[in-house]
């Protein structure tokens, strides 16, 4: 297959590299301004799709720091902001487990509505482009966080929608209940996380758009960085980084496949970005697995 650089997902055209904007702001973050840089590092080399979450902040710290960041790095960019699709999630919040920074989830409807329009307003928007429920709550019944989210585009919070870390019994009942409004699935899918990919199967088969959240693996996990060599050697031969060619994998499953890896310095989203320019041979495609 070959790999565009702009694809459909919904009724928006993006890039189908994106930058996941997380790490500017959780624990290990750079200064605000060294994020701003880093965004905007990635739109002057063509980066249309920016995701953010509600949850983004250090725990203990400022609520919505990182939706806050991006509304700053996108009013004092030059370029055409209009063309650039900002994804938020809410579902999440940060807190401590034993003196250690974790997340906690609340899908309670009321937390959601909330939180979806707290989202609007740090973004600086009346309508937020896409709203993903961020993750499952196990104390609230999914199909009631689910009609909170489908609310949301009732009200103008949101004009579409998505639903993160769901499995496929989850994204029917999403798209039951959101129908057309649903347009995304964010699941985690690597190299080194692959339980995903009957979901980035059938989600592509639907003609819905899978986003692979950490889609280098996260770059604090512990991970078998033997799954990777493959990915080395096909580096190698073609002279890139083996990170590009693991995003050009992920997205030559489906045209409808986009990846958000995150990055700490603008050189690292530059290199994501050239991930589209490599087009895997038969033989890549079978070592690579």
């Amino acid at each position: 297959m070959m790999t565009s650089s702009m694809r459909a997902l919904g009724p928006f055209t993006t890039t189908a590299v994106g930058l996941g904007c997380m790490g500017l702001s959780i624990e290990g973050k750079p200064d605000e301004q060294t994020g701003i840089e880093i965004i905007h590092a990635a739109l002057d080399a063509g980066c249309r799709q920016l995701d953010t979450a509600w949850s983004y902040y250090e725990s203990g710290g400022p609520e919505q720091t990182n939706e806050r960041l991006v509304r700053k790095a996108l009013e004092s960019w030059k370029g055409p902001r209009e063309d650039v699709l900002v994804a938020t999630k809410v579902g999440h919040y940060r807190n401590f487990t034993e003196g250690k920074p974790t997340w906690a989830v609340d899908g309670r409807p009321e937390s959601l509505i909330r939180h979806a329009k707290e989202s609007a307003q740090a973004l600086g928007v009346d309508t937020i482009d896409l709203l993903y429920f961020h993750r499952p709550d196990p104390q609230v019944p999914y199909r009631e966080s689910l009609e909170a989210m489908e609310s949301l585009v009732q009200e103008g919070v949101a004009r579409t929608l998505g639903v993160s870390n769901a499995d496929r019994e989850q994204i029917d009942m999403a798209r039951e209940v959101m129908g057309a409004d649903l347009v995304a699935v964010q699941n985690q899918f690597s190299p080194t996380f692959l339980s995903s990919r009957d979901e980035l199967d059938y989600v592509s088969g639907l003609g819905l758009a899978f986003v692979c959240w950490s889609p280098l693996g996260g770059f604090r996990k512990v991970k078998d960085e033997t799954r990777y060599d493959p990915f080395r050697k096909v580096a190698g031969e073609r002279d890139v980084s083996y990170q590009s060619v693991v995003l050009a994998w992920e997205l030559d499953r489906s045209e409808h496949v986009f990846v958000i890896p995150g990055a700490h310095r603008a050189s690292t989203i530059l290199d994501s970005l050239k991930a589209t320019r490599l087009d895997l041979s038969p033989e890549e495609r079978a070592l690579l697995g």
